[in-house]
């Protein structure tokens, strides 16, 4: 069998679509960090400030908060959408007439915009007009997302997982349709249980496109900021304010440039950190025999 040769000259065809993501990712990154050591105090007039920001942002107990709230929003999220996508993709047929139907139905949540997420949540959970709102307060259940903190944050939570659990549910179905018919024979000669099947065939063979969805589900929860923003706008008071929206409001509600570039690259380094846990820990047995 003739070895295999490499042609590095293929990477001339994507070279330039590497530096334009660079350039477009160093620039405004470079930007910030700039803002981030610097005080402004009146315009056009900058003044060195070292690490102060950043030290400040690290000892702000209004970052703490937000960042255990959007922590516990991003737990919520993975505990719940992960095994009901994986629930949901098992449940699905792997092949006959109803496989697209199946799929075009579990594709059309992630084909609306965010913005437009937040506001058919914002009027379907209204409590007096909202048919969730007023269904829920008709039958004697008191649910006003607007006054209270478990409404809002149940409220935030159904829409995340109506939104986005689709794309672990595609993404898990991927991994079930592309076993071969094999495994499953070897499991019904040796008379494995369905949850033998799914413990050792199954739910080995999702391993890669399931940590594909933990990664995006996470990067995109711990990052959210659309959905909320427009639902709730971070209320009642500071209950559904998460590190992003939060973010938001320091740099342009408050326009306090230098500590919210510093807060931003603290944000940025920690989603950067928990990733790679993430990716490490389920990957770390990867190559064993």
């Amino acid at each position: 069998m003739a070895a295999k040769t490499e042609n590095p000259r293929a990477w001339w065809f994507v070279l330039p679509v590497i530096l334009l993501v660079a350039f477009n990712a160093l620039v405004p990154l470079m930007t910030v960090v700039n803002y981030s050591v610097q005080e402004s105090f009146s315009q056009g007039v900058w003044f060195w400030s070292g690490v102060e920001w950043f030290q400040q942002t690290l000892q702000s107990e209004r970052f703490h908060a937000a960042l255990g709230r959007q922590l516990l929003f991003t737990g919520i999220i993975l505990a719940i959408e992960i095994p009901l996508g994986i629930f949901i993709a098992l449940s699905m047929p792997k092949n006959g007439p109803w496989v697209p139907v199946c799929l075009v139905l579990m594709a059309l949540p992630l084909l609306i915009p965010w913005n437009v997420v937040g506001s058919m949540w914002n009027v379907f959970a209204l409590p007096d007009i909202g048919l969730l709102g007023y269904t829920l307060n008709s039958i004697g259940i008191a649910y006003d997302y607007t006054q209270q903190p478990l409404s809002a944050w149940l409220t935030v939570i159904a829409m995340d997982v109506w939104h986005w659990t689709s794309l672990v549910v595609l993404l898990a179905y991927a991994g079930l349709v592309s076993i071969p018919e094999a495994y499953y024979q070897a499991a019904r000669i040796d008379g494995a249980g369905r949850w033998a099947v799914f413990r050792y065939i199954e739910l080995p063979k999702m391993n890669r496109v399931l940590t594909i969805a933990i990664l995006l589900r996470f990067m995109d929860s711990f990052m959210i900021y659309t959905e909320p923003f427009v639902l709730t706008g971070g209320g009642p008071g500071n209950s559904t304010t998460f590190l992003s929206i939060d973010l938001v409001k320091k740099a342009l509600g408050e326009f306090d440039l230098g500590p919210a570039a510093a807060m931003s690259l603290v944000y940025f380094l920690i989603t950067l950190l928990v990733s790679w846990i993430f990716y490490t820990l389920m990957t770390r047995h990867e190559g064993e025999p």
